[in-house]
């Protein structure tokens, strides 16, 4: 059986999407995730923390990524969120260029899925301070999103988002439903949540997509890989069109 070689950029602080990610490919023998990290602490719209997603950091991380001779590379993080998808297709086209791998990102895997499954209006969950809260449900209202609800924790740094409890990502999510979005995200490749979103799903009624499985979801299908195979992680893998 062919190998299939994942590759991910994760922030350097990020202590939730590897173990995550190797969790949602445990069931599919040939394929395997590989990380390369940069330089990310904190979250914020000073200039300094957006100053964290030039392109050259990132880049010099997906040409790590592609000595291994990778089959996709996915920037597994939220930063178009508040910088603006452009800066996502930018990025992919550049690595793609660079490399010759295919490239994806979380966010953009993110808006596909909302896109295919019909669901343009959204809820969504984060661990992030208000302002930086307010420029993601703008960019999403200007590509034709509606954020119906949200709910965010007021926090910086990155490290940080790692130590939300199950809980919390529980009851924000529980408190976003009763907006009636069709589908809700939790929108932060830090947060320990992937694995919550089938009881979610159960309790809630509606499709619950995660930002560290979306990453997954596009790199799979990217690699040619059948989601369907990803069992146990919720609708985003079983029930798209295309799956």
């Amino acid at each position: 059986m062919k190998r299939v070689l994942l590759g991910m950029l994760t922030p350097s602080s990020n202590t939730a999407l590897e173990p995550l990610t190797a969790a949602m490919l445990a069931g599919l023998p040939e394929v395997s995730a590989h990380f390369a990290r940069f330089r990310v602490t904190e979250i914020s719209l000073g200039a300094q923390a957006l100053g964290q997603f030039d392109l050259e950091p990132i880049l010099q991380a997906a040409r790590l990524l592609a000595d291994a001779r990778v089959d996709v590379i996915a920037w597994n993080g939220t930063s178009s969120g508040w910088l603006g998808f452009d800066t996502d297709e930018a990025l992919c086209a550049r690595i793609t260029a660079e490399t010759g791998i295919p490239a994806c990102t979380s966010v953009l895997a993110l808006n596909e899925a909302m896109r295919l499954s019909g669901h343009t209006r959204f809820a969504l969950a984060s661990p992030y301070l208000a302002d930086v809260q307010q420029r993601i449900v703008a960019n999403y209202r200007a590509s034709g999103f509606d954020c119906v609800a949200e709910r965010h924790l007021g926090k910086q740094v990155n490290f940080e988002f790692s130590e939300v409890t199950p809980a919390q990502i529980e009851a924000m999510a529980r408190e976003l439903a009763a907006a009636g979005p069709q589908c809700i995200t939790t929108f932060c490749t830090n947060l320990r949540a992937a694995h919550l979103v089938p009881a979610l799903e159960a309790e809630l009624g509606m499709p619950v997509y995660d930002t560290i499985a979306t990453a997954v979801w596009k790199s799979l299908r990217l690699a040619g890989v059948d989601t369907r195979r990803v069992q146990g992680w919720g609708r985003l893998f079983s029930e798209l069109p295309g799956a």
